[in-house]
């Protein structure tokens, strides 16, 4: 399992080209040669790149799901809607689909995040707002998720 680190700003081209920083490049080294599945965030007005591996293991977590209940099937069918295979190119670009470009809205500034196993793609100014908004909750939410009993603590 991959643990990215960072966050970083970058642009994209007209064609939705990336150029992927050397630092994230790096960390990216032990899956490089196996790709990535691209796809849209359940959650957020972003795309996440998932290595090959792990997305793989998300795969089969959801090939347990049973499909003669409607509501796995339709949520497999919505959650898996735009996906694609995408590599790094020679020099180290990534090329985000056309259509996923215009579901993240990403213009020419992009932020690449690192949400542990996967890459979070930012359009820039999405990014910055969703991070804005959410800071004045963040306290609450980190203890919701993270604190847990005290008895745990000790």
């Amino acid at each position: 399992m991959v643990n990215f680190i960072g966050t970083y700003e970058c642009k994209a081209d007209v064609k939705g080209r990336v150029m992927v920083p050397s630092a994230l490049k790096s960390q990216m080294a032990s899956v490089l040669n196996k790709g990535f599945v691209i796809k849209r965030s359940v959650f957020q007005p972003c795309l996440e790149l998932y290595p090959m591996e792990e997305w793989n293991l998300l795969m089969e977590k959801m090939n347990k799901k049973n499909r003669f209940k409607k509501k796995n099937n339709d949520f497999i069918r919505r959650f898996s809607a735009g996906v694609k295979i995408v590599e790094l190119d020679a020099t180290g670009r990534l090329l985000i689909p056309k259509n996923l470009v215009e579901i993240a809205n990403i213009t020419k500034e992009v932020v690449l995040s690192s949400a542990i196993n996967i890459i979070e793609i930012w359009d820039k100014d999405s990014y910055e707002k969703v991070i804005e908004e959410d800071a004045e909750n963040f306290a609450d939410l980190a203890e919701e998720v993270m604190g847990g009993e005290e008895d745990e603590l000790s």
